[in-house]
């Protein structure tokens, strides 16, 4: 191990935007209206109705102050910016080449609403990534609609809701049957459409047993959801009898591949037997995570599920293409228009550039960075891999515990994640809840990170696990280099307090520079 490096965050004492500014500072004048313009208003072309009765409270400031305080606060970022090894969320380098791609004004400046015959590029690319996504599932069709992976879910139950009204049998298949490990927002939407749900709990190898399987699937079962890899980095490989007992059953068989960097181009959904499968796009193909959004759930099935997609579907039509509206078993919207289009663009940028050769290959380094970064793990004393009796390696990621640690010494993952940050080095991931194991983090080195970033990381988790034993209580009262310390919680219980707008903080704190201009 190697000492990590020296590091200290930037720190400004910025104020919040709309306390800068003076009166008469301008970022832009505009030009007076051409006379024909001008003529054509009129000499007063906003009703009165319509007209404000004083200035809006705006901060007043020119383009390069305004600048200046978006860097600093840049500069003052906790987290993304240094080696985040983010584990369930897979962390990419977003391309220069994809941002220009959705920057373009054929996409940044269309609308929708707009006659698909002048959309026709956009909806090309978007038939594109459907074909690719088809490629690399099996499944017929995709759609975009799903703005994250918890959309994709909830796609999934609402089509399955869909299909079984379709077939009189509602009444009957009510229930979802899933893993205590499964992505929480399998059991969440599922709920939220209606279903009852069954969970099944882990075993010894790791995954719920054939066994409990078809001791829950019967003829109530309308689905069963699953993703694997799971979490703990552990591919089950009873998968194709999982989902021929729940055919076997009559129900659909739904694969979250939200952990798909470690297998992706080695095995297709459909080849396992599954009905339908979703992506993530800001995880797996290159997408910006973007600190929780926009984000895109890629929701794909078989023809058989087809006719209850979210409308409308971008269709094929000759060599154009048509936005298709007419689907009357349609399970209805997830949300607004086609989805962030964007980041589909992005995305295929993403898998263009990379190719088929290029997606196979950062799947197998996926696998041996991982495996790489675990072994290094388990020889830092206090760490524990997660079902550490199973021998067989993991794939893009694995789940460890502090829970030796916090015994010796105290320290848990909430402690260790805030003293990471000291070190320029983005607090780690720790766990969906529930905690499966205690004291959690799941690191995931992906294909983006190069053997030096992960040894710097591993640096970083070594030194401070010794720095937990001989002086406990720096990591407790980190961080210390950043420009704020630990978050104080009690602030955000108090309404007298807090503000989430500029009008409760001037209620309650007294108004900025701006605001007394203005007033």
């Amino acid at each position: 191990m190697t000492e990590p490096k020296e590091f200290h965050a930037a720190r400004w004492n910025e104020p919040v935007v709309m306390e800068m500014g003076r009166p008469g500072a301008r970022g832009q004048l505009f030009p007076a209206p051409e006379p024909e313009v001008a003529a054509a208003a009129g000499p007063d072309p906003i009703p009165a109705a319509m007209r404000r009765r004083d200035r809006p409270v705006l901060p007043e400031i020119t383009e390069f102050e305004a600048q200046r305080h978006y860097l600093h606060l840049s500069q003052m970022t906790l987290g993304m910016m240094g080696v985040s090894l983010f584990g369930t969320c897979t962390m990419k380098y977003n391309s220069k080449t994809a941002e220009f791609a959705a920057n373009r004004p054929e996409l940044a400046e269309v609308h929708p609403y707009q006659h698909p015959d002048t959309l026709q590029g956009v909806l090309s690319i978007i038939h594109e990534f459907d074909l690719i996504l088809r490629a690399l599932s099996g499944m017929d069709r995709f759609v975009f609609q799903a703005g994250g992976g918890a959309d994709a879910a909830y796609t999934m139950a609402a089509v399955a809701r869909a299909y079984w009204a379709d077939r009189g049998m509602l009444h009957q298949r009510t229930e979802m049957v899933t893993s205590v490990q499964a992505h929480p927002c399998n059991p969440a939407t599922a709920a939220a459409a209606g279903f009852r749900v069954v969970n099944l709990p882990l075993e010894e190898n790791g995954y719920p047993s054939l066994e409990a399987l078809k001791a829950a699937v019967s003829e109530r079962t309308a689905l069963v959801m699953i993703n694997n890899p799971d979490d703990m980095g552990i591919y089950n490989p009873e998968i194709r009898e999982w989902v021929r007992v729940a055919r076997a059953a009559g129900a659909l068989a739904f694969y979250d591949h939200a952990n798909f960097n470690g297998v992706m181009g080695r095995l297709s959904a459909r080849e396992l037997g599954f009905d339908a499968c979703m992506f993530m796009l800001h995880k797996t193909f290159g997408a910006p995570k973007a600190g929780g959004g926009p984000a895109v759930g890629a929701y794909g099935c078989t023809e058989a599920l087809a006719p209850y997609l979210p409308a409308p579907l971008v269709v094929e039509d000759g060599r154009r293409f048509r936005l298709d509206h007419d689907r009357p078993k349609s399970c209805g919207k997830v949300r607004e228009f086609w989805g962030n289009v964007p980041q589909v663009v992005k995305a295929w940028a993403w898998a263009r550039a990379m190719g088929a050769e290029g997606i196979r290959l950062a799947s197998d380094i996926s696998v041996v960075a991982n495996n790489y970064m675990d072994k290094k793990l388990g020889e830092i004393p206090g760490l524990q891999r997660s079902h550490d009796n199973i021998a067989v390696r993991r794939m893009e990621m694995t789940r460890w515990s502090l829970g030796p640690l916090k015994e010796e010494t105290g320290i848990g993952t909430v402690d260790f994640a805030n003293r990471m940050a000291d070190y320029g080095i983005d607090p780690w991931w720790m766990s969906h809840e529930p905690w499966i194991v205690p004291e959690p983090f799941t690191p995931e080195a992906g294909e983006l990170w190069s053997k030096e970033d992960i040894d710097s990381w591993i640096d970083v988790v070594a030194r401070i696990a010794r720095e937990a034993r001989e002086c406990p209580e720096v990591v407790r009262t980190a961080p210390h280099n950043q420009p704020v310390a630990q978050v104080r919680g009690e602030v955000f219980d108090d309404p007298a307090r807090w503000a989430m707008t500029w009008r409760a903080h001037l209620r309650k704190r007294g108004g900025g520079a701006s605001a007394r201009g203005a007033a």
